[in-house]
């Protein structure tokens, strides 16, 4: 007797093969690896924070032929402990430096109504640089996003930076992610980004 499929589960996060391995280990499994029709692929460019005006430039540019931008922090406000950037201090900085393009923050502290109220000016094209935490990683869909900046990108894994670099390219448009770093980057970090 044939058996007929009585569950179905599906991710959009690439899961590492040892661990689909163990923990679906009777299940099988199927992996879409192509893009929906007519989406482009997403270019990745890893770069030193030292290069921050380049890629200001290159966000002046993406306004200016009418798309939009995210930029993600790892952090809401300072810490004393971890020295990366936030995105309250980087929300004020790109909001003196792009003074003919409105920029708005979202975070995890804000209540559900302003994050539904900044989040669907974004996808209005109100806002067209959004600086926020990682609290957009998933049910975020604006097919105008076309370039994201990711700051301390060698501190996420594998799949945060796999499910936020989803937020841009849902559109028909060529997409950017580029992946901000501090420092020197250790083998690991380098393979990850």
């Amino acid at each position: 007797k044939d058996f007929e499929p009585h569950q179905l589960m599906m991710s959009a996060t690439p899961i590492p093969r040892t661990l689909a391995m163990s923990y679906f280990a009777d299940i099988d499994i199927s992996i879409i690896n192509e893009l929906p029709p007519g989406r482009k692929s997403i270019t990745t460019k890893v770069f030193s924070d030292k290069k921050r005006n380049e890629i200001l430039e290159t966000i002046n540019k993406h306004c200016l032929d009418g798309n939009q931008v995210y930029w993600v922090c790892p952090l809401i406000e300072e810490s004393e402990t971890l020295q990366l950037e936030t995105a309250k201090e980087t929300f004020q900085g790109l909001s003196d430096y792009f003074v003919k393009h409105k920029v708005g923050l979202i975070h995890g502290r804000l209540d559900s109504k302003n994050k539904k109220e900044i989040m669907k000016k974004f996808q209005n094209n109100e806002i067209k640089i959004i600086v926020a935490t990682t609290v957009i990683e998933v049910g975020v869909d604006v097919p105008n996003a076309t370039l994201m900046v990711i700051e301390n990108s060698e501190r996420m894994g594998l799949s945060q930076l796999h499910q936020l670099r989803g937020r841009i390219g849902r559109g028909d448009k060529k997409s950017i992610c580029i992946m901000l770093y501090k420092e020197s980057l250790s083998d690991l970090a380098k393979q990850r980004l």
